[in-house]
């Protein structure tokens, strides 16, 4: 409670599922190799290399921090009870009609989900991530992703539900039809002719 009464408690939306993409103590690695390099040279070397060992750590602190950076940008997911975050791109869950049925890994073919637009604003699913398939209310496909993607899947099923795979073998297609179906026509030439000899 602030001194003008207001209560300036700030509540957090707890999250169901949680990826950051990094995690900060990676910057951390290189500079403590060097620093056991160093500590390795003080005791058994005629030369300290301080200078290197310094440069070097300061490198890979920069090159490290830049990826962790990235890797929290592009690469993190965050479930919630109202959203999906995965990277930059955010998505309602209302937005979400179903979770798709796992591709089958014995089958050659490729499901129509596995090719479908990753979450993320990504060309691809990041490296070291398994996709899960999502159909959307307006009917599109996308790809979500996450390193333990079963749970990640078993928290989307929960929220949005599954798909069921026998809606898809309800449609028909017209290349499944037979000849003979087109042909049975009650009103067509058939018909016709009955009339004609009717007639005579």
């Amino acid at each position: 409670m602030s001194d003008d009464g207001t209560d300036d408690t700030t509540t957090t939306t707890p999250f169901l599922f949680e990826e950051p993409g990094a995690r900060w103590r990676a910057v951390a690695y290189g500079p403590a190799f060097c620093v056991v390099a160093l500590i390795i040279e003080l005791f058994t070397g005629p030369v300290v290399h301080w200078f290197a060992l310094s440069l070097f750590a300061v490198l890979l602190t920069g090159f490290v921090y830049l990826q962790v950076i990235a890797a929290r940008t592009h690469a993190s997911v965050y479930l919630t009870e109202t959203t999906l975050r995965q990277g930059t791109e955010e998505v309602a869950l209302d937005e979400i009609a179903a979770v798709l049925p796992e591709a089958d890994p014995d089958d050659y073919d490729y499901e129509d989900w596995e090719t479908a637009r990753p979450l993320g604003e990504l060309t691809n699913v990041p490296r070291r991530r398994s996709g899960i398939g999502l159909r959307l209310v307006g009917g599109g496909l996308v790809r979500a992703w996450a390193k333990d993607a079963d749970t990640l899947r078993d928290h989307l099923e929960r929220l949005v539900g599954v798909e069921d795979p026998g809606i898809e073998d309800l449609e028909v297609d017209d290349d499944d039809l037979d000849d003979d179906d087109l042909d049975d026509d009650p009103g067509g030439e058939a018909g016709l002719d009955d009339e004609e000899d009717s007639q005579r």
